[in-house]
């Protein structure tokens, strides 16, 4: 089975040097749109409404954009997240009801059903992450309220696209955040409709919650092990042979696991070498602050770390989860089959 090398939610162009606005002209046919609950709510009704239909239709379009871009890529090119800006307003009261209206309903579900064709097509891995605000284990039950009804949206997206039929057939990953932990999970995942459950996976954190607290939850649901999270809560460079690693792959029940990488930002540590890993003790001792080694790099700047990366991709596909998105993903590959000829992006996709 090839392994994949994906990238989240944007595509940039490769020369990033352009003008903004030509940048912005190539770009924006695949990248979705958004809009503010503040904006909404000073509109009159008709005027929201149409903004609300346009997001979609422009979304819609830019999704299957996307999945067709990726999937003329190569094999191990062919992964992608979505954004999770698609319906805008969708789970917020004032606004959830325009979502339910049939005629905008049937809209949403056609232009997604097309995503969803086309990515099983082209053979596209696809998934999902809510934001940082769904937070399914929290003690506060409110908040649990509105995360399922967040995670129920991404649910939705996954059922329109034809998703949601059997395990992990799509990921839709959480971070075990909130102050219940793995025991908060366990108590939510009932409540969570059979797709919500059939694709939900849950990320070891930075700071509370690490690997060994998502390894509670492996029979219950798959889990996604984040390397860089791994390494900054602890310092440890973990091995794909570790048997930890071993019970997070069993958890997706022989479904190819995915995994995220990594690495802290280029500009934080400027005057560390490509080739070595940095070493966690090394970099406190010197003054550096874990709060902003957290930080995501633009690019997979360092070949050591992309090499301990790639040392999991007999078992794993590898979503990049570096700023600089699809620019990165594929210095990855490159690396990976160390091409004489790398991979090169077109300057215009449609």
């Amino acid at each position: 089975m090839t392994n994949r090398i994906g990238f989240a939610c944007k595509y940039m162009h490769p020369d990033q040097s352009q003008p903004k606005k030509v940048l912005e002209e190539i770009q924006r046919p695949l990248n979705e749109k958004a809009t503010t609950i503040t904006w909404l709510n000073n509109q009159k009704r008709e005027v929201a409404e149409q903004r609300l239909w346009d997001i979609m239709e422009h979304n819609g379009a830019a999704a299957l954009r996307l999945i067709e871009y990726v999937g003329s890529l190569p094999d191990g090119l062919r992964m992608v997240r979505l954004g999770s800006n698609q319906l805008p307003a969708y789970t917020q009261h004032d606004w959830s009801y325009y979502w339910q209206q049939p005629d905008v309903k049937a809209q949403a579900e056609k232009l997604y059903a097309r995503v969803g064709e086309a990515s099983r097509r082209l053979d596209v891995r696809v998934s999902m992450h809510p934001g940082q605000f769904t937070v399914l284990a929290s003690d506060n039950p409110d908040v649990v309220n509105r995360s399922v009804e967040e995670f129920e949206y991404h649910a939705d997206i996954i059922r329109y696209m034809g998703y949601g039929k059997s395990w992990q057939d799509f990921k839709c990953n959480v971070h075990i955040s909130g102050r219940k932990g793995p025991q908060g999970i366990k108590d939510v995942l009932p409540r969570l409709s059979p797709e919500a459950r059939n694709c939900i996976t849950i990320e070891n954190e930075e700071n509370s919650w690490g690997l060994e607290h998502i390894l509670e939850l492996s029979g219950h649901c798959s889990l996604v092990l984040d390397i860089h999270h791994h390494w900054v809560k602890t310092g440890e460079y973990i091995e794909p042979n570790d048997d930890r690693v071993k019970r997070v792959i069993d958890s997706w029940r022989g479904v190819r696991p995915a995994m995220h990488y990594s690495i802290s930002k280029e500009d934080y540590l400027t005057e560390h070498r490509h080739d070595t890993r940095p070493s966690m003790e090394d970099l406190l001792h010197r003054g550096y602050k874990k709060a902003k080694l957290r930080a995501h790099s633009d690019m997979c700047w360092n070949t050591a770390c992309n090499e301990w990366a790639l040392s999991f991709s007999d078992d794993f596909d590898i979503m990049v989860e570096a700023k600089h998105k699809n620019l990165a993903s594929t210095q990855l590959y490159n690396q990976q089959f160390q091409q004489k000829h790398p991979i090169q992006f077109q300057s215009r996709i449609y």
